[in-house]
C-alpha cells in the first residue's frame, strides 16, 4: 500500500480515518512505487510499512505498535496474508479480528482456508456478489458492502461530437482483464475507430505485439498508467468503454471492476463481459450491453451496434448513471462499512 489500481482501498481507509475509527495502517508489503491516489497521502502518517518476514512476525510487529493503543479490533483488508496477519496480532491483542474479501485474494488461499478464517472473524465484508457467493458456501457469515463511486469527481459529461469512434478501456494488462479479445475484436470493425487502452502490467508485450500483427497501430493505443485523477478527462472523450473481462487460466477473475462504477458515472456507454460480478451493475439493454466471456465476434457486434445507434449509446448512459446514483454513491457504500466495522467490533 498505497497501489495505483486500489483506489477503493483509499476511498474506505479515508472514510474511516475521517471518522476517527482508524488508529494505524500496516502494509504487508510496499506500494507498487507509482504516483499515490489522490487523497492517499493524508493516509501516510498513520502507515507503517512491516518487513518481509512470515505473517507470525508481521503480527507480532503490529501487536506491539498497537498494544498500548486501546484497539478495539484488527480488519485485514484482504482475505490472504492480510487476513492471517490481522488474526494473529488480533490473538496477541485479545481483540476480535475480520477481514475483507474483493476477487483474487479469495483464491490465493484453499477453499477450506477461507471457511475456516470467515467463521472465526467478527467480521467479513465483500465487495461483491462473486465472492459473497464464495464465502457463502463454507457456511460463513459475510456482509456485501459493493465499493462505491465518486459521483462529484465522475460526473455525466455529454457525449463526444460525432467523428472517429472513441473506444476506451481501462485496467491492469493482465489476461483476466481480456484486452487481447478486445484488440482481436476491435481488428474486425469495418468503420473508423480509436482505441485507447489504460494501464501497465504483464501483458503489455502481448498486447503490442497483437496491436502490430493486426496492422492497428494507427488506431490502438497502449497508454500506460493514469493517476485517478486523470481518468475523469478520459471517460469524457469515449463514446464507449469496454470491459471485456474474462477467467482466466488459474481460474482469477474480476469481481466488479472500478471502471465499470466510473464508467456508469461518467456517460459513456458500456459493454462488458458476464465474468465475475460485472453483471451485478450491468445489466443488458439497461445499463450496457452484456456479452458473454471471450467471444471477440460478439464484441465486435456489440461495438458496431453502439457506432451506429446513438440513441441507444444515450440511453445506456443516462440510466447507467441513474443506477450508481441509487446504489453505488461512494458516501453511502463509505458509510455503510464504517457502520458495520464499528457494529461488529463493538
Amino acid at each position: 500500500f498505497p497501489r495505483l489500481s486500489e483506489t477503493f482501498a483509499v476511498n474506505e481507509l479515508l472514510a474511516l480515518a475521517e471518522r476517527d475509527a482508524l488508529v494505524a495502517i500496516f502494509a504487508t508489503k510496499p506500494g507498487d512505487g507509482t504516483p499515490p491516489q489522490l487523497g492517499s497521502e493524508r493516509l501516510s502518517e498513520l502507515l507503517t510499512v512491516l518487513p518481509n518476514e512470515s505473517a507470525d512476525s508481521q503480527a507480532a510487529i503490529v501487536a506491539n505498535v498497537l498494544k498500548d493503543l486501546n484497539v478495539k479490533a484488527v480488519h485485514g483488508y484482504f482475505a490472504h496474508k492480510p487476513a492471517e496477519v490481522a488474526w494473529r496480532a488480533a490473538e496477541r491483542l485479545r481483540v476480535p479480528s475480520g477481514f475483507s474479501v474483493h476477487a483474487k485474494d479469495a483464491r490465493k488461499i484453499s477453499s477450506s482456508e477461507l471457511g475456516l478464517r470467515a467463521k472465526r472473524a467478527a467480521c467479513v465484508v465483500a465487495c461483491n456478489s462473486d465472492v459473497v457467493a464464495t464465502i457463502q458456501e463454507t457456511g460463513a457469515r459475510v456482509h456485501l458492502i459493493p465499493h462505491g463511486v465518486d459521483l462529484e469527481r465522475f460526473k455525466a459529461s455529454s457525449l463526444p461530437a460525432s467523428g472517429t469512434f472513441q473506444i476506451l478501456a481501462v485496467g491492469r494488462l493482465v489476461a483476466k482483464k481480456g484486452f487481447h479479445f478486445l484488440i482481436e475484436a476491435v481488428s474486425r470493425l469495418k468503420f473508423p475507430f480509436q482505441l485507447r487502452i489504460i494501464g501497465e502490467g504483464a501483458e503489455q508485450e502481448r498486447l503490442a505485439q497483437m496491436i502490430s500483427a493486426y496492422h492497428l497501430s494507427d488506431r490502438v493505443t497502449l497508454c500506460g498508467p493514469r493517476t485517478h485523477d486523470q481518468l475523469p478527462e478520459e471517460y469524457s472523450r469515449a463514446h464507449v468503454v469496454a470491459v471485456p473481462s474474462i477467467v482466466d487460466k488459474t481460474g482469477d477473475r474480476d469481481g466488479l471492476p472500478n471502471v465499470v462504477l466510473e464508467a456508469m458515472a461518467s456517460g459513456p456507454a458500456i459493454v462488458a463481459s458476464k465474468a465475475g460480478a460485472i453483471d451485478a451493475a450491468i445489466r443488458d439493454n439497461e445499463t450496457g450491453l452484456l456479452l458473454p466471456a471471450g467471444d471477440p465476434l460478439a464484441l465486435a457486434l456489440a461495438l458496431t451496434r453502439l457506432a451506429q445507434d446513438t440513441p441507444l449509446r444515450e440511453r445506456l448512459a443516462i440510466t447507467a448513471r441513474k443506477h450508481v446514483e441509487q446504489h453505488y454513491q461512494m458516501k453511502g457504500c463509505s458509510e455503510r462499512i464504517c457502520h458495520l466495522v464499528v457494529e461488529d467490533y463493538a
